[in-house]
């Protein structure tokens, strides 16, 4: 037995470091032969405070030769508001580069003020070379120098003491190579970008008109010859105004690094351990500590008294009439046999939708992150993890199907085929409606979260064409097999519910069930919260999925024993209570994300806040679907199992 248990927790220990691995199966190396043009590309200006990316041609910055062309993008990329072109900049394998000139652009009036505006919202560039995102390398308040993996560099910032926003014209490109055995060429394993603001100048009075291509080879007084640009060493910040000619340079350094090609990501998704593995460690552990004692509760008051009620009541039908007549009057869960299979009575089709799509999201979810964590989605594969949402949502349509008709027979209801309809079309047309309708203005602020036509023509045909079908022939195949048979024959007059007390009303449980999940996940919640609004990697999906594991535990955990004490109190209309009880976790959840909102430091802008509270809704929608049908299919296995045993005249 410690053999097992030590191999158990050997494996356990190895699954959830999984999340350390880089290794994403299908993407190829490339080697750089000396003297190689190495792209670099660029994507979407992004901001926190906005949440509404841009187009980087959109602002005053230079462009390629023959206009900016757009990289291949797929599905995931389009709908997460990724728009990667090529880039202007010209960059060899191991040639260095001292302050090139790359162009010089010329403030009209509105380009000073959409640039100083960005400038204002903290726009950040983020650009790519060989699938790697530039990360930002900076100074701390204490002048120390700081690597930032996340979120790309800012594009200028605006002084403390004044209002005036100044541009970042120069940047350092550092990049590492690693060079494998047997190998002629180079492999790039390390990509840092250090922004500068300098007001360039020319030696000797040189005005360039930006056309003529003395601009490119004349000295400006602002560099050293043969030297890379030192941040100690820059005189003047480049203003951002009206008329301002500014000249925009960049550096090219190579650096030779032991990283080998397969790990060159570790240290973007830990952030150079910025946050520290036990943090995560801490949250499994609080999940776990959680989740053992609700077993230890369940497990001392539950099947205690169960087994003292069953006993009890199988001992009383094994009684004489005249016997039965000197016992004390019945009480307890057993009086409502005749009425504990009774189907809801208020919208009962409704329940069976949404225990249906609840299985469907819920199912979607866990295989998602089981992929994620063993490496098949990582961030390395852009938009990757937003597809196979998608592909896994539609392909368990069948399953959503299958139980919303399932419980729907079970309920005698004659309206399967609108049964079936409304689970293939309630949800997914919420969020596809939703999503049409912040695509629509997001096109009006000219945003690249603004999905193009042909792509909303995917999604919607891949709704239509195989989800609707699928969730169709679940259904097909849940009508088809018997209904689910009850112990218990259900009387034809519903027996009243006596009088609760303030604590065993179902309001009073259906508020206070849903603290103790949420207790079980929200440190969690933090980090997954940071990585889909502040632009971070999330990479521990090991951690992840056990922390989902055991939120689903602790909902079934805390909804079968509520729904225990309602029956104790006779009180028979449990289908919906245990439904809204597991699912009140999404309350919590969208509260928290109310007061998480202010780390943003959002803008005023009005759209700003309609994407976050809308999409937040979307996603404690869901969460609500997922763990109240949780709860209520596993209430349903409970009440089934202890009036099974249970002996009824």
């Amino acid at each position: 037995m410690r053999s097992f248990a030590a191999k158990a927790s050997v494996a356990a220990v190895a699954f959830l470091r999984t999340c350390h691995g880089f290794y994403v199966p299908g993407v190829k190396p490339h080697e750089f032969l000396p003297g190689e043009e190495v792209p670099m590309k660029v994507n979407s200006l992004t901001s926190i405070h906005t949440q509404l990316p841009k187009d980087f041609y959109r602002l005053p910055f230079c462009r390629p030769t023959g206009g900016p062309k757009m990289a291949s993008e797929n599905l995931g990329e389009f709908l997460t508001g990724n728009k990667i072109q090529n880039s202007a900049y010209s960059i060899n394998m191991l040639r260095e580069v001292f302050c090139q000139v790359l162009c010089q652009v010329t403030l009209t009036p509105i380009e000073a003020k959409s640039l100083a505006t960005h400038i204002k919202y903290g726009y950040h560039n983020n650009w790519i070379i060989d699938n790697l995102p530039g990360a930002s390398v900076g100074l701390t308040g204490s002048g120390h120098h700081q690597t930032h993996y996340a979120g790309g560099f800012p594009i200028g910032f605006i002084t403390q003491d004044s209002p005036e926003a100044f541009v970042y014209n120069h940047v350092n490109i550092i990049l590492e190579y690693h060079n494998p055995e047997g190998k002629e060429g180079h492999r790039v394993v390390g990509f840092a970008v250090e922004p500068m603001s300098i007001n360039h100048h020319y030696a000797g009075g040189f005005q360039w008109d930006g056309m003529s291509s003395d601009g490119f080879t004349k000295p400006l007084d602002t560099c050293i010859a043969n030297q890379h640009v030192d941040r100690n060493n820059v005189g003047d910040f480049q203003r951002v105004r009206p008329g301002e000619n500014i000249i925009y340079t960049y550096d090219v350094l190579w650096r030779y690094s032991e990283t080998a090609w397969a790990s060159r990501w570790d240290v973007y998704l830990s952030e150079d351990h910025m946050v520290p593995a036990q943090v995560h460690w801490y949250s499994i552990t609080n999940s776990i500590l959680v989740v053992l004692f609700l077993s230890l509760l369940v497990v001392s008051i539950l099947v205690r008294n169960l087994r003292r009620d069953i006993a009890g009541y199988n001992a009383m039908a094994a009684l004489t009439d005249e016997e039965k007549e000197e016992e004390a009057e019945e009480s307890g869960w057993k009086l409502v046999h005749a009425d504990v299979f009774r189907p809801p009575q208020n919208w009962p089709m409704a329940y069976c939708i949404m225990v249906g799509s609840g299985a469907q999201i819920g199912v979607c979810g866990f295989v998602t992150i089981l992929l994620a964590a063993v490496g098949f989605l990582s961030p390395a594969r852009r938009g990757s993890l937003m597809t196979s949402v998608l592909v896994f949502y539609m392909l368990c349509g069948c399953l959503a199907g299958y139980v919303s008709s399932r419980l729907y027979k079970s309920f005698r209801g004659r309206q399967w085929q609108l049964c079936t309809l409304f689970t293939a079309t309630g949800f997914p047309g919420l969020c596809f409606f939703t999503f049409i309708f912040f695509n629509t203005i997001l096109a009006f602020f000219r945003s690249t979260a603004s999905v193009p036509f042909l792509d909303l023509v995917i999604v919607a045909a891949m709704w239509c064409c195989v989800s609707i079908p699928l969730v169709f022939l679940g259904a097909y195949f849940g009508y088809k097999k018997e209904a689910i048979a009850f112990p218990t024959v259900t009387s034809t007059i519903a027996r009243a519910i006596p009088e609760q007390t303030t604590f065993m009303k179902p309001i009073t449980g259906i508020c206070l069930a849903g603290m103790v999940p949420f207790a079980a996940a929200y440190v969690e919640l933090f980090f997954i919260m940071t990585s889909l609004w502040m632009d971070q990697f999330y990479y521990v999906f090991g951690f992840t999925l056990g922390v989902y594991v055991i939120l689903l535990i602790t909902v079934a955990e805390v909804t079968v024993l509520l729904c225990y004490y309602q029956l104790c109190a006779e009180n028979h209309r449990w289908w919906w209570f245990t439904f809204l009880a597991s699912g009140s976790i999404a309350g919590y959840t969208f509260v928290y994300s109310a007061f998480w909102f202010k780390s943003l430091e959002a803008s005023r802008m009005l759209i700003t806040y309609l994407l976050y509270f809308g999409y937040m809704f979307l996603i404690s929608s869901a969460l609500f679907l997922v763990t109240g049908s949780m709860g209520a299919l596993v209430s349903l296995w409970f009440v089934r199992k202890i009036f099974s045993t249970i002996k009824v005249d």
